[in-house]
């Protein structure tokens, strides 16, 4: 017998407002068959047919940008869920007694959507099925993209065929067969999982670089975790490892579990194995313990704690191991094991708009555990303390510093402790004459162990006027006084005799006035626009005293473009360039399309001929200063280049020559640095020693993910620069090369590095490593 008859009604599209439901989903359906008899005789009422709505005016119809109803409500007021329907064909079989939708047919609940080519409710049986090119984004996000989906009532997935679920957090989960149990798991069957993107930058579809295959996969939207059974994880398509009872997760959170392997080698240790276990403890709270296996010597542990508060963030780091070591200047190890360790903690805490805390330690237990292990290549470690409390006219901080020295042969109780250290500061309008009066106050107390121990304190006013002229010229006038008081004992175990100052109590008075004038001049130049901006200072100073005073923080002196117009050229507090002198140069600057470029030169004269406190060699110790600059060349983000110089106004000889510049993107580029302090100052002064030092590291892209890359640090300087110096003036001092891998999901490569110098049980040799990370997972 044949099939009756369906009834069809063609409309545009049958738009039905939000039911609720249970069999809402059914009714939503059913409801358009009284409409589809009536389409039978002629229009469906209220509906005008194809023809009517040709002929109807333009103007008359809803405009095209018409502001688009709400959707409707997820929940009505009974807590029942609404479903809004769309479609542009419903038809309904009286043989099979179902009701089917087809072309462009959506439904929607609140975040919730479905799109498919067809759905068709059994009324007998209940079953809903959505085909042909499905799409249902649930409330998380996730989109499933399957031929076939059997749906609940709730616009959920039921069973599914050859299916694709995009996560919200970018993974993948692809399957040939899916359903949905009890709890709303959705199950798998071979199913395949990845991080990766599918498309380049570009927009073309690429095969991930690795995904994790199994025969049965559950994901629970809930917990948002992927349970594997029967896993693999293959990389490039090929299958390399097993991964039993793995569980990773998908809500962009880390997962608790092992953690992939590093391993290499070094001249001081041998092979090297470390494995890591990460720990979630909370979302806010994660704890990192880490094992490292050596060939050559005792096995070593770590751990990380990590934690994020309602106002701050904090981490703390131990190492530990127990060892025989080299001390600083031996050649052969304790004859005991010692236990060795560092700790590292830092951590900072917003507690209100205006006041903070911020605390660091680092301590070692001896100078070369951080080198031996390669922890850190830093020659000493800082711990501080501070609070501060910052608003839109005053500063306050109150801090405390201390510093370990490692690679030095320094005694340690020589280094001082600077605790506490108090600086306040206050912004004031000047009432009269309209410019700016800054106030503070500073203490410093500063104890050692086994040396010179200096407290200071000293209130400072300074006012400062800024105005253009009608010439465009702009003035700076600025007057400064401060008051100092000082204290200090065992001088004389201060090696250097001008730091000691006198013993006891001292004090002193300051009083500087300065005219500050710079006349910015404007044309173009070359397609561009340039600036010239000539520049004069005039700063005056009574005979201050110095001498008597200790000198802690002014000790590392040199003449630069960055202080070459500063009121004081000493670095710190403690040392004040007293007389008058006249500063003089020039700022020129050329801006054209994707160029800039940037230069400045100048110099100074002491309007006296009376000794100064400057060493000799620091440019600053004749009338005439040495001339400094700097010059900036910048082409948008290719090319980057400055160079920082101090010629001897004598000679014109180099005796600072500075050079940093980088060429190419972000992927291949080359960097060069180089540093040459030429100053001839006494062997005898602290931190002014000459220097020559070369810096070069570059990096070439290749075939779009790979990459070789290497580095290299030499030393120059020689023994007429640096009589402490071994070196006949090129001594590399460490060098790198590796290649790697790395796109959107996977890492991978291996480096060589050569140390040449060696320090304590730090050896000089070659270590190899072997880095592996696979992004956007975490393992269980």
């Amino acid at each position: 017998m044949p099939p009756s008859e369906q009834l069809v009604l063609q409309a545009h599209v049958v738009r039905l407002r939000a039911l609720r439901s249970g069999a809402a989903l059914g009714a939503a359906l059913l409801l358009t068959l009284p409409a589809m008899a009536a389409a039978q005789d002629g229009a469906a009422p209220g509906v005008d047919t194809a023809e009517e709505q040709a002929d109807e005016p333009l103007a008359t119809r809803p405009a095209e940008d018409a502001p688009v109803p709400p959707p409707a409500p997820e929940f009505n007021a009974a807590g029942e869920r609404q479903i809004a329907f769309e479609a542009s064909t419903v038809s309904y079989d009286d043989n099979s007694d179902s009701v089917s939708a087809s072309g462009d047919v959506v439904l929607r609940s609140g975040d919730q959507s479905v799109r498919a080519d067809s759905v068709t409710w059994n009324r007998t049986s209940g079953q809903i099925v959505a085909e042909g090119d499905v799409r249902l984004v649930d409330e998380d996000g996730n989109q499933l993209f399957t031929d076939r989906v059997e749906l609940t009532d709730e616009l959920r997935a039921g069973a599914m065929s050859n299916l694709l679920l995009a996560l919200r957090e970018g993974g993948r989960l692809a399957a040939e067969q899916g359903v949905r149990d009890d709890a709303g798991n959705v199950i798998l069957t071979r199913a395949a999982y990845s991080g990766c993107s599918v498309e380049t930058p570009e927009g073309c579809p690429k095969d991930p670089s690795w995904r994790i295959t199994a025969e049965r996969v559950v994901y629970d939207p809930v917990a948002k975790k992927i349970r594997f059974r029967g896993a693999f994880l293959e990389i490039f398509g090929a299958r390399v490892l097993p991964l039993m009872g793995l569980t990773i997760g998908t809500g962009g959170s880390a997962s608790s579990g092992v953690l992939v392997p590093d391993i290499g080698y070094s001249a001081s240790n041998g092979f090297e194995l470390s494995e890591s276990y990460y720990w979630r403890l909370a979302e806010n709270r994660d704890l990192l313990f880490s094992g490292y296996l050596y060939s050559r010597v005792a096995p070593m542990v770590s751990a990380q704690y990590r934690a994020l508060t309602d106002n701050g963030a904090y981490q703390a780091t131990a190492y530990l191991t127990h060892s025989t070591r080299i001390p600083l200047g031996a050649t052969e190890p304790t004859a005991e094991k010692d236990f060795r360790g560092y700790l590292f903690a830092n951590g900072r805490f917003q507690l209100d708009p205006h006041w903070s805390v911020t605390g660091s330690i680092r301590v070692a237990s001896d100078r070369t555990f951080l080198r031996r292990y390669d922890i850190s290549r830093d020659d000493r470690l800082r711990s501080m303390a501070e609070v501060e409390r910052i608003d839109d006219n005053s500063y306050l901080s109150v801090a405390g510093w201390a510093t370990q020295v490692l690679l030095t042969d320094q005694d340690q109780g020589l280094v001082p402790i600077a605790l506490p250290v108090i600086d306040y500061r206050r912004r004031l309008a000047d009432p009269l004459l309209g410019g700016r009066i800054e106030l503070q106050l500073n203490s410093l107390a500063i104890t050692r162990t086994q040396g010179q121990d200096t407290q200071r304190a000293f209130a400072r006013a300074q006012w400062d006027m800024r105005r253009v002229t009608a010439w465009g010229q702009e003035l700076t006038l600025t007057a400064l006084v401060r008051g100092d008081v000082y204290h200090s004992d065992e001088n004389a175990t201060t090696a250097t005799a001008v730091y000691r100052g006198d013993a006891g109590w001292q004090g002193r008075g300051i009083a500087i006035a300065a005219v500050d004038l710079q006349w910015p001049l404007m044309g173009e130049f070359l397609g561009g626009t340039q600036v010239l901006t000539p520049r004069v200072q005039i700063v005056a100073s009574p005979p201050i005293r110095n001498l008597e005073i200790p000198n802690e923080d002014a000790r590392s002196i040199d003449l630069e473009d960055s202080n070459l117009f500063a009121l004081n050229r000493f670095p710190g507090y403690d040392r004040i360039e007293d007389g008058a002198r006249v500063t003089y140069g020039a700022d020129w600057e050329l801006t054209r399309p994707g160029w800039r470029v940037r230069s400045t030169i100048g110099q100074s004269y002491r309007l006296n001929d009376k000794p100064t406190l400057f060493p000799d060699g620091t440019g600053l110790n004749d009338q005439f200063s040495d001339f400094v600059g700097r010059t900036e060349v910048r082409f948008r983000d290719f090319v980057k280049f400055t160079h920082r110089f101090r010629l001897d106004k004598d000679n014109f000889a180099v005796r600072r020559n500075e050079i940093d510049a980088t060429v190419g993107t972000d992927r291949t580029y080359i960097e060069l640095g180089y540093l040459r302090l030429n100053r001839d100052i006494d062997l005898t002064f602290e931190d002014l020693q000459d220097r020559e030092e070369m810096r070069a590291a570059a990096r070439v892209a290749f075939a779009d993910y790979w990459s070789v890359f290497g580095s290299a640090v030499v030393n120059l300087t020689d023994r007429e620069e640096d009589p402490s110096f071994t070196s006949d003036g090129f001594e590399p001092l460490r060098t790198r090369l590796g290649v790697a891998y790395e796109d959107d999901c996977l890492e991978f490569g291996l480096t060589w590095r050569r140390d040449y110098i060696a320090v304590a049980d730090a050896r000089r040799g070659d270590s190899f490593r072997v880095f592996f990370s696979l992004k956007n997972l975490g393992l269980r």
